[in-house]
């Protein structure tokens, strides 16, 4: 999802651009601006744990000399995380001679906070699956930029007030999947979309793991203190709820703050389908799944399957079929 027009703050595209697996939407960043702006691109970092600090954090540093920006601040409502995204920061930046906006990078307790801050030009939004598109409708409405990372979101109402949000408005949103910037699929689409191949009736995609305590944070769990966060703020949309720290550490394995393995991964390569195919949605899915290993307390699924329906074969048509599967049981035949 791309809106507005060019800027100095179309830096987010390549931002995250060299982490691996990381792709994003399909503007192409005017470089010779950025270049040539006399004032930095101001970024915030929303939501620093695993995946900001494992992935976009450092790449977003490697490239901010290039493109003139630099880190800002750091936003997250457990003070541990916050402290912890901070230090981290500060440290990488350091290490590759990356300045800091401002005499130190500031650190907010929620985006009331980082927003009230006049110097953020633009955010980075790695939190929780189910509070992806809240907190971006949250920065447009700001008046910042977003990259945001998938999923989108994990409900249909979510998304549309999103997409409408977004749409009206003059901000540039990124989203991020994996494939997109891998060449290899690159060169697939490439090849597809030459006519070399033919037409697509069927697609298979398997995702399987072999990795006990994927998702778990058991070392992490006891440490979160409900004092210590802001659990109301958490929820955001979604039910009241008692404080469980699990649920805020492992939201992976707990609907409605997670799907699972639809959003952790099927994501990834049911964009490929569209994206190779030009298709932007089913018209027909259907699913199982269940917890056949893993019973830890999780909701969500261990082994799924899914089937897609493309197109209107059925109406004499063409169209084609995808089947996705996946489990966190075993990594048979090391697909992924």
């Amino acid at each position: 999802m791309t809106t507005g027009g060019n800027s100095r703050r179309d830096f987010i595209k390549t931002s995250v651009a060299g982490a691996a697996g990381i792709a994003i939407g399909s503007r192409a960043s005017s470089y010779a601006k950025i270049l040539g702006a006399n004032d930095r691109v101001r970024v915030a970092f929303v939501g620093p744990g695993d995946r900001a600090r494992d992935a976009l954090i450092p790449s977003f540093l490697k490239l901010s000399g290039e493109l003139n920006f630099e880190p800002v601040a750091v936003c997250d409502i457990w003070n541990k995380r916050r402290d912890e995204g901070a230090d981290f920061v500060v440290h990488q930046a350091d290490k590759l001679k990356v300045p800091i906006a401002g005499e130190q990078l500031a650190k907010a307790r929620n985006t009331d906070e980082l927003y009230s801050m006049k110097n953020v030009d633009a955010v980075i939004i790695a939190t929780a699956d189910f509070q992806h598109a809240y907190h971006c409708m949250e920065a447009v409405r700001a008046g910042r930029d977003v990259y945001v990372e998938k999923p989108f979101a994990n409900i249909m109402s979510d998304a549309r007030a999103a997409l409408k949000l977004v749409s009206a408005s003059k901000q540039i949103v990124q989203v991020g999947t994996q494939r997109r910037s891998t060449p290899s699929y690159m060169r697939a689409n490439e090849f597809l979309k030459s006519g070399k191949f033919g037409d697509i009736v069927m697609a298979e995609m398997t995702w399987n793991v072999n990795q006990p305590g994927r998702w778990r944070r058991p070392k992490v769990v006891p440490t979160l203190r409900e004092q210590d966060t802001d659990w109301k703020r958490f929820l955001i949309n979604r039910p009241a709820d008692s404080f469980d720290a699990r649920k805020y550490l492992e939201f992976r394995l707990f609907w409605p703050y997670s799907s699972g393995i639809p959003d952790q991964w099927m994501v990834h390569q049911i964009d490929t389908v569209h994206w190779f195919t030009g298709y932007n949605h089913p018209t027909s899915v259907v699913a199982n799944g269940g917890i056949y290993l893993w019973r830890d307390g999780r909701k969500n699924f261990d082994t799924m399957t899914a089937v897609f329906d493309y197109g209107n074969a059925a109406k004499g048509g063409k169209g084609f079929q995808v089947v996705y599967s996946s489990r966190q049981t075993n990594s048979a035949g090391d697909v992924k």
